[in-house]
């Protein structure tokens, strides 16, 4: 849930600490060579690892932000042909790292213990070249660079001198100044994906609202991608700085410098070279994407102020009377007794109705999901904080749970650092799961989220919270802690874009996890490791594949759990940035996103909700969901939105079948679902900024209108031919690329399929698991008007609930479809593998749309397997009306064919063919 107070709250504090923020001064200019003089190699030769270990000895010692650490630790690897690991650390003493059994990857070797003799040790080395990165470096002061082989063009250069002192490391690097950079999230970047010099980029978890531009948000991916375009080619690279604790990243167009108050320098550098070559590398190290369960790619309808279960049971009753899609229905807190974790409200939402209306909604197949927040209430009559005490399992501050307020009141949280923690989570969610069979989790203010701040007490005497007023006010007696330096670095990160104390609403960072680590390094990965937790819970407890919504983010969540963009504004610029957002994250590896579609508050206006749905339906993560406050945003409240929900939602549950299949690319390779069109046209420079449009795929392009009272909308169109889904007979053809004005009435959203492509397809329905069973259809797209042509796709079908998404267990099945044009013959076929599930199912393609053919439409000669048909198919030709810009208006007119009435089996290897009519 999700606070209405974000932004109130978050102006408030903003007002009263922006004297603070004047005072202190905070400069991104200030150079490191006022902080520190670097540090000078003193050997380096190759381990028994194959890496190469070297040492660092400080040049001159300093006392700003603290002493310099004198002795460094230098481990740099090639640990696979594309990626390079630079690790430096203190060389005597173990410094806080992201625990490597959260985030599984190779570890360094142990700290040495010849410090010492290595001063002796001459350097031969010059540089430490892989297949196509090379490590290279200067001795005194040290630095290093990072190069592609194939072109020579450096992607990282430590120009300035490397200070690291205990809590304050800084590094930077040179960048060439048409480089285009991404990531470096989370937050709502009203530019655009492309990273804008001297915007602040802070990481560090926080409970603040997505309304506030360009300040840290919920989640933490010190990761960006940088592209570039040498010679008329496009060059990728990635750049990961793998730490959780908080920093301030500046970017200036010609050089980045990272300041980090903790931790240690664990760079990977990524070589693609495409961008898809990236992500796939990136999540390779990082884990790959989490499998979707079918029905989560339907839409899913929310809202924070259900008041009882008739209110529920009416708004799955609307959505099927006004014939909307809607697959799983929500509920905020409105179910749980007194806001507390695992229960239910006996009045609200008595057990009883609430089974049997679950039980009728999962016999048509639909879905129920509840919300989770990490703070479980402090009530000695409450099983579940009973249990948490028995066991053990709360955060600690001096030796006691550390208390914060969250909606239920008083509360502590769980430290899911703790073997013992994870134990007894999962034993709550089957507690609850027996209590009330919910299909996925909702984890929400895991940031973590915490209405007061400092070191709090219950106030005697008095009720807290009181029940009268917004319940995010804090009621605790409560006291600021700066004692300690993890209260008060001397660094001061940009903290909610104010310079924000670093245990401003959330948990104290002197406060302690499992085996003693402190809140100041292990904050940013508090959602991550509770994704981590409820995932395994929900796998042994259901025996499915997990559904988890979570909103804070670290780099690896996308292994575990979707997410939403959080708390966004009912405004033009939220639905504007939710495309950036998502775009990001699907660079991040979270390929599963979305942001609540019409806004979480306050109410959108008509207008709004109609061309928000007309992008909504089209996020990889589709959900309506608004606040408490705000008046109900249903996608059927308007007539007129309503029209619009079911032509992008009937869209959407036609094309489920493809969403399907990259749910399963995102898990073989990290491909994102959604992608900038950068990601298919990466030579295409005019796209690098494009923030407006998004392919779904690699080549499903929407092109939405994002402004108030626009009927048309300028849609950038790579060179190709792109043909409209909902008029197929429409095209847009360019040699060169260009811009296009297109036509975009209120219900009216522009969605076009790019040349080349086979795009699997059904029927539709109300409910996912009723589309499913329809019959499919192939829509083939060549070039306009081409001789000659080539397209390929491909479609994946499997049991989706089953926990692993894979062939080879008897209960899927990978189709490869082709299709050709050549000598005016017009030939597809599939080739299976494990066609015994497709066959089971029963699935036939029905109907196969080509597009863009040359000649006179009438198809001759039909053969299906090598025999002719000449009955039950239906044969029928439209000319394609191209919009188009002036030198491209003298092309070959081109046809669309379409042959209906088909039997194909999905499940078995076809082959069809026919003979055009040429003009």
């Amino acid at each position: 849930m999700v606070m209405a107070s974000s932004s109130s709250s978050s102006l408030a504090f903003s007002l009263s600490l922006l004297l603070l923020a004047l005072i202190l001064c905070f400069s991104p200019t200030q150079s490191s060579n006022t902080i520190g003089k670097g540090y000078r190699l003193i050997s380096i030769e190759e381990s028994p690892d194959g890496g190469f270990i070297g040492y660092l000895q400080v040049k001159q010692k300093n006392k700003i932000y603290g002493s310099d650490i004198t002795t460094l630790r230098l481990f740099v690897k090639h640990e696979t042909d594309s990626r390079l690991r630079v690790h430096i650390t203190d060389a005597r003493k173990q410094r806080w790292e992201v625990p490597y059994n959260l985030l599984p990857r190779e570890q360094p070797p142990p700290l040495g213990k010849a410090i010492g003799k290595s001063r002796k040790s001459p350097i031969t080395v010059q540089e430490i070249s892989g297949s196509e990165l090379i490590f290279s470096f200067t001795t005194d002061p040290f630095t290093f660079a990072v190069k592609r082989r194939s072109n020579h063009q450096t992607l990282f250069n430590s120009t300035s001198s490397l200070v690291f002192k205990d809590q304050y490391l800084e590094i930077s690097t040179s960048l060439p100044k048409d480089a285009s950079l991404y990531g470096l999230g989370e937050n709502s970047q009203a530019n655009g994906i492309k990273l804008v010099p001297n915007e602040p980029y802070t990481l560090y978890t926080e409970d603040v609202s997505a309304i506030n531009l360009n300040t840290d948000l919920y989640g933490s991916h010190p990761m960006y991608m940088d592209l570039r375009n040498v010679g008329g080619k496009a060059y990728a690279h990635a750049v990961l700085l793998l730490n959780s604790n908080g920093m301030d990243v500046f970017y200036r167009g010609d050089s980045l410098t990272y300041k980090v108050i903790g931790g240690v320098f664990d760079f990977y550098f990524i070589s693609g070279p495409s961008p898809l070559n990236v992500v796939d590398q990136y999540t390779q190290l990082i884990g790959r994407p989490a499998p979707m369960p079918y029905w989560s790619l339907g839409f899913h309808q929310c809202r924070w102020g259900y008041h009882n279960l008739s209110v529920v049971e009416d708004v799955v009753d609307n959505y099927k009377k006004a014939k909307i899609p809607l697959d799983v229905i929500w509920n905020d807190d409105d179910h749980m007794d007194g806001h507390k974790d695992f229960t239910l409200n006996p009045i609200a939402y008595p057990r009883a109705k609430l089974l049997a209306f679950l039980d009728k909604i999962h016999k048509i197949g639909m879905k129920y999901i509840v919300i989770n927040d990490p703070g479980i209430g402090v009530n000695a009559s409450y099983g579940t904080y009973q249990r948490a005490m028995a066991a053990d399992v709360f955060i600690k501050y001096e030796g006691k749970p550390f208390l914060a307020q969250v909606w239920p009141g008083p509360v502590y949280f769980p430290d899911f650092l703790n073997p013992k923690t994870v134990s007894w989570w999962g034993d709550e969610i089957k507690r609850f799961h027996d209590l009330v069979p919910i299909d996925g989790l909702w984890i929400d203010m895991n940031e973590v989220s915490n209405f007061c701040s400092g070191l709090c007490t219950i106030p005697q005497g008095k009720q807290c919270p009181s029940g009268e007023g917004p319940g995010w006010v804090c009621c605790l007696d409560c006291k600021n802690i700066t004692k300690t330096r993890w209260d008060d670095p001397p660094y001061k990160i940009n903290a909610t874009g104010v310079v924000a104390p670093v245990g401003f609403k959330t948990i104290a960072t002197s406060a302690t996890h499992y085996n003693g680590v402190r809140e100041y390094d292990a904050h940013s990965i508090y959602g991550f490791s509770e994704a981590i937790a409820t995932h395994k819970a929900l796998l042994d407890v259901k025996g499915k594949r997990p559904f988890i919504l979570s909103r804070s983010t670290f780099v690896g969540s996308g292994q575990y759990a979707a997410h939403w963009t959080g708390d966004n504004q009912g405004t033009w610029q939220s639905l504007q940035v939710s495309i950036s957002t998502m775009l990001n994250f699907g660079i991040f590896g979270v390929p599963m996103v979305g942001s609540d579609i019409c806004g979480f508050y306050p109410q959108p206006t008509e207008e709004l909700c109609n061309r928000w749905i007309e992008v909504g339906a089209f996020y990889p993560f589709s959900r309506d969901h608004a606040n408490y406050y705000s008046p109900r945003q249903e996608l059927y409240q308007w007539n007129t939105v309503a029209d619009s929900a079911r032509n992008a939602l009937g869209m959407r549950y036609k094309i489920l079948p493809f969403l399907y299949t990259l749910n399963y690319e995102a898990h073989m390779t990290g491909a994102p679902i959604a992608r900038p069109l950068f990601f298919s046209f990466p030579d295409y420079t005019e796209c690098y900024g494009n923030s407006r449009q998004f392919l779904l795929g690699s080549s499903f392009m929407i092109s939405p209108v994002l402004e108030q009272g626009k009927t048309e909308v300028e849609a950038l169109f790579p060179p190709g031919s792109w043909y409209h889904m909902f008029d197929m007979t429409q095209a847009v053809v360019s040699k060169s690329g260009k811009r296009v004005t297109l036509q975009a009435p209120l219900n009216f959203v522009n969605v076009h399929l790019y040349q080349n492509t086979i795009l699997p397809m059904q029927r539709g329905g109300l409910i996912s698991k009723d589309a499913r069973t329809t019959p499919f259809s192939l829509v083939i797209t060549f070039p306009a008007g081409a001789s000659e042509g080539y397209a390929t796709g491909k479609l994946y079908l499997d049991e989706d609930e089953l926990p692993e998404m894979k062939l080879g267990n008897g209960q899927s099945t990978y189709v490869d479809f082709y299709a050709s044009v050549g000598n005016g013959t017009v030939k597809m076929w599939s080739q299976v593998k494990e066609g015994k599930f497709a066959l089971s199912k029963g699935w036939v393609i029905e109907r196969v749309s080509v597009l863009g053919l040359k000649g006179t439409g009438q198809a001759t000669d039909v053969q299906i397997n090598g025999s002719p048909m000449t009955e039950k198919i239906e044969v029928s030709s439209k000319e394609h009306t191209y919009v188009i810009g002036l030198e491209d208006e003298e092309e070959n007119k081109s046809v669309m064919v379409e042959i209906a009435g088909l039997e194909m089996l999905v499940g078995k290897d076809f082959n069809m063919s026919w003979k055009m009519g040429m003009h």
